[in-house]
């Protein structure tokens, strides 16, 4: 694709942050236990998937840590 496609497109997404951030939190402790704290900063990490601190913490709640 042609910049100026990628750019109208990458303005045109309507992405729900914080229900992904959920996904990814139920995906993790499908695969490992995590307390509250490491399953956020797993999250929210910069090696992990780079959510922001209020995304991850939405989704720590969310998840019942």
């Amino acid at each position: 694709y042609d910049r100026a496609d990628a750019e109208w497109a990458v303005a045109h997404l309507d992405v729900n942050w914080k229900e992904q951030a959920v996904k990814a939190a139920k995906n993790y402790l499908d695969i490992m236990p995590f307390s509250r704290q490491g399953l956020i900063d797993q999250l929210s990490s910069e090696y992990g998937d780079q959510f922001t601190l209020e995304q991850a913490t939405y989704a720590a709640d969310k998840v019942g840590l």
